[in-house]
């Protein structure tokens, strides 16, 4: 009986630990982009040689893949909390294929705008547009890579209950993490083409 309540302890304590880093890496990232939005607004405000970028058509793609990367590890999430194994490491691959192809669009995005003579110096929307978009897109792939490792660490803890509550506790974590990734992305999408 003792053992059983101490097992439980510890499975409690596992999951707040990793739901209070996790809010805490949250809190700093967001801090962050409140910070570079702030100078964003008031630099936009405040200079007569801020020209708004045309919007290249492959960030509206690359926000409906991480909008649906978020379904699809939700998705993942459901299957993992009725112990279906395998739907939850397919939905959660077809996360990290859709994260993938996010970043590979937004690599595309800054080609095409290089294309069109649009370069970090070539005007403060386009530098805010590069920091923005590459500390976001650096995030995201913090988030793939913490995805990728919970597939490759989900493998055969089905059986054994107290790696797999870690394993949930753990997942938890880095959906919260890829959701507020994805909002984020949101937020930034409309700041960059709708506050010009």
């Amino acid at each position: 009986m003792v053992s059983a309540v101490n097992g439980e302890f510890a499975n409690a304590s596992t999951d707040n630990r990793y739901r209070i880093g996790m809010w805490v890496a949250v809190a700093g990232v967001l801090m962050l982009f409140t910070s570079l939005t702030s100078a964003y607004i008031v630099r936009a405000a405040s200079s007569n040689d801020w020209r708004p970028l045309p919007l290249p058509r492959i960030l509206v793609l690359s926000t409906i893949l991480l909008v649906v990367s978020s379904c699809t590890l939700e998705l993942a999430r459901r299957r993992l909390a009725v112990h279906s194994e395998t739907l939850f490491l397919r939905w959660l691959t077809a996360s990290i294929l859709l994260g993938t192809a996010f970043l590979f669009a937004q690599t595309v995005a800054w080609r095409q705008l290089v294309r069109a003579g649009v370069y970090l110096a070539s005007n403060p929307h386009a530098s805010f547009f590069y920091l923005l978009t590459a500390t976001h897109g650096l995030h995201l792939l913090g988030g793939v890579i913490a995805l990728a490792y919970l597939r490759i660490r989900s493998r055969g803890t089905a059986r054994n209950k107290r790696a797999a509550a870690g394993r949930q506790s753990a997942a938890d974590a880095v959906i919260l993490y890829w959701h507020v990734m994805d909002g984020l992305w949101i937020y930034l999408f409309l700041l960059l083409f709708l506050w010009r």
